[in-house]
């Protein structure tokens, strides 16, 4: 097989977050202002799919950084059910790679006029979802032709993130996103093929993270499923002993990953207690007993290194996709654009 799209869109993941910080810088900081000034009590997002995980992902950024609660709502309240919303104290986010799915575009449309100070991140600023919202980040990712959303993905993230550091004024988050293309370009360059030689004829896996951790997990489950075939569930690390391991016996795998910060030694811990119960356990960011490291990105700003280790997974699934004789790029009854009303 020729080169996918999908692996020339993994490959463009660090130029695609260095055009957003440069091109899209004076929309972020016009969007932070108004943040400012709204000084919203709590902040509701608009998603589905991989963007629903970059929203995850933004959930713990802002509650850990910003103390500000975020709570996903359903698009179908407003296509569907007709039901207004009060959000006069309240910053709504959208995330959709196209802008066009018609139940998230009514939301934002009504979470505006249930007074919501309402922000678009998409990759088209032009899209039905950007023209309803009073704010938008434009993901300048450039076209993305494969179905399963690689860059469109991180960029969302990033702009969430940018978003989250300019209102905070943080600046060891503002560092850390501009050094983010460096260390992108490395995490696409990892070295994963224990991982995928394990995979190669699995059906099944589990996927393991703790705070914006748990969203990658989420992501990387999707993934899975999307371009590989493989039934992938993603738990919190906490989460999966509350039945979820029951199932894991001799040679379930199962994914680790752990980052740098206060959550690690429990993930560890998760890690060690399923290796011992016989499962194949990878784990990145950490040594854990009876389990095989994965190399990752050391180093990094804890609110920052999911995302990068996010970056190396998409090399790694695009590998293990066509090592199991699928088509990353069009996997079956998929399209790219979803328009769920």
């Amino acid at each position: 097989m020729s080169q996918t799209h999908m692996a020339r869109e993994v490959a463009e993941i660090p130029q695609a977050a260095a055009r957003f910080l440069e091109q899209s810088r004076q929309a972020v900081l016009d969007a932070a202002a108004a943040l400012k000034r709204k000084d919203p009590d709590l902040i509701v997002t608009v998603a589905r799919g991989s963007s629903d995980h970059a929203a995850t992902y933004l959930k713990y950024a802002f509650e850990l950084e910003a103390g500000i609660p975020i709570a996903s709502v359903g698009p179908s309240i407003a296509s569907i059910y007709r039901r207004p919303l009060r959000l006069g104290k309240a910053a709504c986010i959208g995330i959709s790679q196209s802008g066009r799915s018609p139940d998230g575009v009514e939301m934002m449309r009504a979470s505006g006029q249930g007074g919501a100070l309402s922000i678009a991140i998409t990759n088209f600023e032009d899209s039905a979802m950007a023209q309803v919202s009073a704010h938008c980040l434009p993901l300048q990712a450039g076209e993305e032709k494969s179905v399963a959303a690689t860059k469109t993905f991180i960029c969302s993230v990033l702009a969430g993130l940018s978003l989250l550091a300019e209102w905070a004024s943080d600046h060891a988050l503002q560092d850390a996103l501009a050094a983010l293309p460096e260390a992108l370009a490395q995490a696409i360059e990892l070295d994963w093929s224990p991982l995928s030689a394990r995979l190669a004829r699995a059906n099944s896996a589990y996927v393991l993270g703790r705070g914006p951790g748990f969203a990658i997990a989420c992501e990387s489950a999707l993934k899975f499923k999307e371009t590989s075939g493989i039934h992938a569930e993603a738990y919190s690390a906490a989460e999966v002993l509350h039945g979820p391991s029951a199932i894991v016996q001799a040679n379930f795998p199962v994914l680790a990953l752990g980052i740098e910060d206060a959550a690690l030694p429990q993930l560890q811990a998760t890690a060690e207690r399923l290796a011992a119960q016989g499962a194949d356990v990878f784990v990145t960011g950490a040594e854990v007993a009876g389990a095989v490291t994965l190399p990752s990105v050391r180093g990094l700003h804890p609110l920052v290194a999911p995302l990068v280790m996010q970056a190396g997974f998409y090399a790694f699934i695009e590998g293990l996709a066509r090592r199991r004789g699928f088509d990353p790029d069009t996997p079956p009854h998929l399209r790219k654009v979803t328009e769920t009303v």
